[in-house]
């Protein structure tokens, strides 16, 4: 079954060009002048662009760099430097190779696990301590990158270097590699959280007097964007802001490859483009059907990506003794943290709950050793690829070809 029968079925992406959409959501109620969809995300006034995403950029850029920090200090037997990486978390004591980053007063930290819809409205009182909590987890895998970076070799029950095939990757103790769960847990918990439960929230978009600004077109100060558009904007820039980095533009197109799912992309592409030409004309009906597109086929990615590489990671125990297969299996652990930032346009919450994907994390390095008792793994792997794809609509056999 294709992909795109999998999900939307209710769900319809109009045509390229909208002629004279009757706007229910507008102040006037009257109807939008003719607009039409550009091919790329392009959109000007006055001649001027009105599309800024530099923050989102940059945070892309910062957590790549952290990645690549703990990736260099595996290949070449150097430290992994917990308080230079914390410092990367919080942009403080200018710890990038790059000024520009430095200076940009952007941070990874204080947009981990801030979003409005979830973690204000959702989470109710309780998100000042949920948000630290989160924090406090990637802040750990930091301090384990630099606790198996001193010398070690990894071991079950040991913290430290494996070599996989011409490279070395650092594990921590339960054979989790604290790189991958820091990257593919805050892609989750800092990007796909921002976008689908802060910058597409309509509590966000449409916050204080930001329709009716919209509306009449009142930019923010000298900006040449009005609040809306910018909003929008940010949403997109945590995709499509950095080229070349791997993160849920790169994944994307992994999933999108697979015949199964060769729609995502396009489809996603599409809605952020739609969308933003709707906040333009003032059609916020169309607006909003976008933000459920958007929602439902990215919350895709983590989900097909955790399955095939639980089941990679599966694989690989049989063919080298377990330890090369943790490289998957930390990936899988950090697209399952990804599912709980996901968000369910028909429920306005996350696919899974907190509580769903603590049990399905606690399952997969439960035991004496973690991962590697592997002689019980195979099991454990096959019942959450089973329970994520259950809910999504596809099987273990699709998400399992995906390259």
């Amino acid at each position: 079954m294709k992909y795109s029968k999998l999900i939307f079925t209710a769900l319809s992406i109009a045509s390229l060009s909208i002629i004279s959409c009757t706007n229910d959501d507008s102040p006037t109620g009257e109807e939008t002048p003719n607009y039409s969809v550009p091919a790329t995300y392009t959109f000007e006034r006055n001649s001027t662009t009105t599309v800024d995403f530099s923050g989102q950029s940059s945070r892309l850029l910062m957590l790549e760099e952290m990645g690549n920090i703990i990736k260099t200090a595996a290949s070449n037997g150097t430290v992994a430097d917990q308080s230079v990486l914390t410092n990367m978390y919080s942009n403080t004591n200018s710890p990038f190779s790059s000024a520009v980053l430095n200076t940009s007063g952007k941070q990874l930290k204080d947009k981990t696990a801030a979003s409005k819809d979830y973690f204000e409205l959702y989470l109710g009182g309780g998100t000042t301590t949920e948000k630290l909590s989160v924090q406090a987890f990637f802040e750990t895998q930091l301090t384990l990158a630099q606790e198996a970076s001193l010398g070690t070799n990894a071991a079950a029950g040991v913290a430290g270097a494996y070599l996989d095939g011409t490279s070395k990757r650092l594990f921590a103790a339960n054979g989790l590699e604290p790189q991958q769960v820091l990257l593919k847990g805050m892609m989750g918990a800092c990007f796909m959280d921002q976008i689908v439960n802060n910058y597409l929230s309509k509590n966000k978009l449409d916050g204080g007097s930001n329709k009716i600004n919209n509306t009449n077109k009142v930019v923010e100060g000298s900006k040449t964007y009005t609040t809306m558009e910018h909003t929008w904007d940010e949403a997109y820039g945590y995709i499509y802001g950095a080229d070349g980095t791997k993160f849920w533009s790169s994944y994307m197109s992994q999933v999108n490859a697979d015949a199964d799912f060769n729609t995502l992309k396009a489809d996603i592409d599409l809605a952020f483009r739609k969308g933003r030409a709707a906040i333009v004309a003032n059609d916020y009906a169309t607006r909003d059907a976008q933000i459920d597109i958007i929602k439902a086929k990215l919350a895709m990615v983590p989900a097909v990506r955790a399955v095939f590489y639980l089941q990679e990671g599966k694989g690989k125990l049989v063919t080298d003794n377990g330890a090369k297969g943790f490289h998957a299996l930390s990936e899988a652990y950090g697209f399952i943290i990804s599912l709980r930032y996901t968000n369910n346009p028909a429920t306005n919450s996350p696919y899974f709950s907190k509580s769903e994907v603590d049990a399905m994390l606690a399952n997969m390095v439960s035991g004496t050793n973690g991962l590697w008792d592997i002689d019980t793994l195979g099991a454990k792997l096959d019942a959450i690829s089973a329970q994520i794809s259950a809910k999504f609509g596809f099987t273990i056999a699709q998400a399992a070809t995906v390259n």
